[in-house]
């Protein structure tokens, strides 16, 4: 299987391709643009799910179902918003074999169905704050399109919030973009950065965007979710008000905030290696696989009731686990399967394990002797728990140390376009568009985001060499 995976030196994007196909995480879909999730991809997305589904509830939020169609009407009511998204929308003028009196947008986001809403549920500052989330599908018609990182349809989760202070929205829009680093730092184990959009780079129709940015394996960069202050502009627009302690009627403040299957997409690139996955133990699917070796019947009969006790073992201690007691195929690629489907442990029994009492852990992050140990049957579960503990903490830490090694503080603008074609560049910026521009035009590069941590002094911009009191992000991303 891995003789046929791209080396990722070669053809990086064809490596990711390779790999998502070969790992059997989804497939092109017959509609151009769009992809059908396999089962293994989509257990990996419920995992994501889980892990951020459990941390909105923590904080209050509920989840909630909003109509797939929206009347253009509503679509139009936000004129940024309209004029932000109006390349990518799909329209439905037709419906039951009639001209429809009104056409429908396929949601490319909610803020706008779910806003006629909220004007009709909140009437008093009792109603707030409104913490909604909804999990499902969206549509935008995108032109260039890859597996999981951008489709025409994906799926995703985005939170919409009511409050009656702006200052109480602006919390929660910082505490929502918290939640998604929390996430994927110590659930997916990438290292991001906090930080704010550019005013070009932000979300049609919000007042402020900010956004979990993360380096991919080629050294681009991937958003990795996004919170949005809305303002008041959507409450404008549709209505949204409240009577407040004081009996006056006010305008209500909101965010809105989102991570979408591209998740899965950036665990495949930051972690995986020319054999296929590696999966962060928190989200794997199955955090160990345990693989019998016999060559006769009486070796069978001797290592398959303990592979199956194995098996009983690490379930009871709550371990994600399958045997592969497969007979059609070898050892060999049996080790070859899971290792391109990233599974973090395997655990190797044969006839002479059995008669020592012991097993075989190899680790998926570390291929070779090197990640491999002997250990006794006994308390093999509080072994695997442990060692899987180790990996997580293992893959955050190379990713983090992969980051720095590629991040670069370029002085000036020929530094600046050199060090994007290879890594991050942490750039002093004078925030002017015209800037921000001709990095994108000359260098390929965006404004990925001002990260919150910042130098104590001024510099200069290292593009027009002005003063700036603040440094960026710059990247080539996907």
């Amino acid at each position: 299987m891995a003789q046929s995976v791209t080396p990722r030196s070669e053809d990086y994007s064809r490596w990711y391709t390779d790999v998502v196909q070969m790992a059997e995480l989804a497939d092109y879909a017959p509609v151009k643009g769009c992809m059908v999730i396999r089962p293994y991809g989509y257990a990996l997305w419920e995992a994501i799910k889980e892990g951020l589904d459990r941390r909105f509830k923590a904080t209050g939020h509920q989840n909630a179902y909003f109509p797939l169609f929206i009347p253009e009407s509503f679509i139009k009511k936000e004129a940024e918003h309209v004029e932000g998204f109006s390349p990518e929308l799909a329209v439905v003028t037709h419906g039951g074999g009639k001209e429809l009196a009104e056409p429908l947008i396929v949601r490319p986001t909610s803020e706008t169905i779910i806003n006629a809403m909220f004007a009709k549920w909140i009437q008093s500052w009792r109603d707030l704050p409104m913490l909604i989330n909804q999990w499902c599908n969206v549509v935008r018609w995108e032109m260039r399109t890859r597996l999981f990182l951008r489709t025409t349809e994906f799926l995703w989760q985005e939170g919409h919030t009511c409050h009656a202070t702006a200052e109480e929205a602006q919390e929660e829009t910082l505490r929502m973009l918290d939640i998604y680093a929390d996430f994927a730092e110590n659930d997916a184990a990438i290292p991001v950065i906090k930080g704010r959009k550019s005013e070009t780079e932000k979300f049609a129709g919000a007042v402020r965007s900010y956004a979990i940015e993360a380096m991919m394996g080629d050294r681009r960069a991937l958003q990795a979710g996004t919170s949005h202050f809305l303002g008041q502009n959507f409450a404008r627009a549709f209505g949204t008000q409240f009577l407040d302690k004081d009996n006056e009627l006010k305008y209500v403040w909101q965010t809105s905030w989102g991570v979408s299957t591209r998740m899965v997409g950036a665990v495949v690139m930051v972690h995986g290696d020319d054999q296929g996955l590696i999966l962060p133990p928190r989200l794997a699917p199955i955090q160990a696989v345990i693989v019998p070796i016999w060559k006769s019947d009486e070796d069978k009969s001797a290592v398959l009731p303990v592979a199956r006790q194995v098996l009983a073992q690490l379930e009871g201690a709550g371990i994600r686990a399958r045997l592969d007691d497969r007979e059609e195929v070898s050892p060999g690629f049996k080790f070859n399967d899971w290792e391109m489907r990233g599974v973090p442990v395997r655990v190797e029994i044969g006839p002479r394990d059995v008669e020592k009492g012991q097993a075989v852990l190899a680790r998926r992050d570390m291929l070779g002797r090197e990640g491999k140990s002997f250990v006794p049957q006994e308390g093999l579960e509080s072994r695997v728990a442990k060692l899987l503990a180790t990996i997580q903490t293992d893959l955050f830490a190379r990713a983090l140390r992969f980051r720095e090694e590629n991040t670069y503080q370029p002085r000036n603008y020929a530094e600046l376009l050199e060090v994007v074609e290879r890594g991050f560049a942490r750039a002093y910026w004078c925030g002017s568009p015209e800037c921000e521009a001709r990095v994108k035009e000359e260098g390929k590069a965006t404004t990925r985001c001002i990260p919150f941590d910042q130098p104590d002094e001024p510099g200069a911009c290292a593009v027009c060499g002005k003063r700036a009191e603040e440094v960026a992000i710059f990247a080539r991303a996907y």
